[in-house]
């Protein structure tokens, strides 16, 4: 079961990227974030003529997040719980059939932040430790889990080009680097690092300054994978393609691969 990230940065503006890609790498999952559109404005024909099945947790022009599956999505949960009274898309998830199990997903667009001091960080900084409790709740489920999408965090200085440029910045926080080291403390398993520890792993780049064209990336999109998940993790890499394109989202696609049997 290949399970894949996307920034996508406005689907309306990128559909026509979008139908491409999942033309050309048919993965069986695709977790959306930044969709920047209401559920009845998504444009799920497209992409239901493709094959897929869509959930989609969405808000006018800002923020929203979405499911893509070749396969039925079962229990599909939308927002973080937590807060009743938060009313930011950010969060959906949904239980995947792969024959005899099931495979639980969550597309997840964590808030960014910015800036420090604000209203913005306190409110990122609630949001990391309502993800951490539900995370711990999932967990005692036992079962495949992969918590995937943009997170916001940079969690070393490894992750980033130049990590001296983040350092007044909220990705780069004590706070948002701690909130991640208790994600893996609770027992999950950073896809991409295990399978790519070598340095220059980036699945973002900023629309200034030729960050692309230097590589001045950082590491921002996850998927983070429970024990029962990482047992059956097989693949992870980043697909720098769509970057390359024209008007692409400033994020990349980040994908795994699980052995299902």
């Amino acid at each position: 079961m290949k399970i894949a990230t996307w920034n996508i940065n406005g689907v309306k503006a990128r559909i026509a990227q979008l139908e491409g890609w999942l033309a050309a790498q048919r993965p069986d999952v695709v977790c959306l974030q930044e969709i920047k559109s209401v559920d009845e404005g998504f444009p799920a024909a497209p992409i239901e003529a493709l094959g897929y099945n869509v959930a989609v947790h969405g808000q006018k022009g800002f923020n929203g997040v979405a499911i893509l599956s070749l396969r039925p999505l079962e229990d599909v949960r939308r927002g973080l719980p937590g807060d009743p009274t938060d009313e930011q898309a950010r969060y959906i998830e949904a239980l995947v059939p792969a024959g005899d199990r099931m495979v639980r997903v969550a597309s997840i667009y964590l808030p960014n932040g910015n800036p420090i001091g604000t209203d913005k960080f306190a409110y990122k900084c609630r949001w990391m430790d309502r993800l951490e409790a539900h995370m711990s709740e999932l967990l005692t489920l036992e079962e495949p889990l992969v918590l995937a999408g943009d997170y916001n965090i940079i969690p070393e200085p490894a992750d980033a080009k130049a990590p001296q440029q983040w350092s007044e910045d909220a990705l780069f926080q004590p706070e948002s680097r701690a909130a991640w080291r208790r994600y893996l403390a609770l027992g999950m398993t950073d896809a991409i690092r295990t399978c790519h520890p070598e340095p220059d792993v980036y699945s973002f780049w900023d629309y200034q300054a030729g960050a692309w064209q230097r590589n001045n990336g950082i590491r921002i999109d996850h998927l983070l994978l429970s024990p029962q998940a990482a047992d059956l993790l097989v693949a992870a890499d980043v697909d720098k393609g769509p970057r390359g394109a024209e008007k692409p989202s400033d994020h990349t696609p980040v994908w795994i691969e699980l052995e299902l049997g």
